[in-house]
């Protein structure tokens, strides 16, 4: 690989760095070719990327970068494969679901919300990060709590209003 080529190749990655707020180091070695063909259908449905990187590349497109790694460079050693994803937990589930059928992906590192995680340990923990589409479903689901109370204590008042202020008062208790 020439040094033109090289250049490019950390340009690209500085990019794609940039691009994605959610990004995942992973050991995938030792995957024969059908166990990785299905691990980049996996992570193609979970709308995750993964690609092999050259550790040394990597190192300087996270030097180029513009976010703070911490002390992910320091798990760049053996094979690096990178996943990047628009949502947090996405690449985690993944790893998770492939690993209940063979003993790699390991997590090496992660960098997620901001947050740096490193070690194979975190990987019950990246599972547990909701999304944004999640936590958006959680918080409509508790604005629509109290209107259900609402609309159900206007129900059983018979609609007549000091049936509805009792009821009210009654959920109050």
């Amino acid at each position: 690989m020439t040094r033109e080529e090289k250049s490019q190749v950390i340009e690209d990655l500085t990019a794609q760095l940039a691009g994605f707020p959610t990004i995942y180091l992973a050991d995938i070695s030792g995957l024969d070719a059908g166990s990785t063909s299905n691990l980049r259908r996996a992570c193609f449905k979970a709308d995750v990327k993964l690609s092999v990187v050259k550790n040394t590349l990597l190192a300087k497109a996270m030097e180029a970068a513009e976010k703070d790694f911490g002390e992910l460079p320091t798990v760049l050693k053996g094979n690096t494969s990178i996943m990047l994803s628009e949502t947090g937990n996405a690449p985690a589930k993944v790893i998770k679901e492939f690993r209940k059928k063979s003993e790699k992906p390991l997590l090496k590192g992660a960098f997620v919300a901001e947050a740096i995680y490193v070690g194979d340990d975190y990987l019950e923990t990246l599972v547990n990060i909701k999304s944004k589409e999640e936590v958006i479903g959680d918080i409509v689901g508790l604005l629509q709590s109290p209107a259900k109370n609402v609309v159900s204590a206007l129900k059983s008042s018979g609609g007549k209003l000091a049936g509805i202020l009792k009821t009210l008062s009654e959920k109050e208790d």
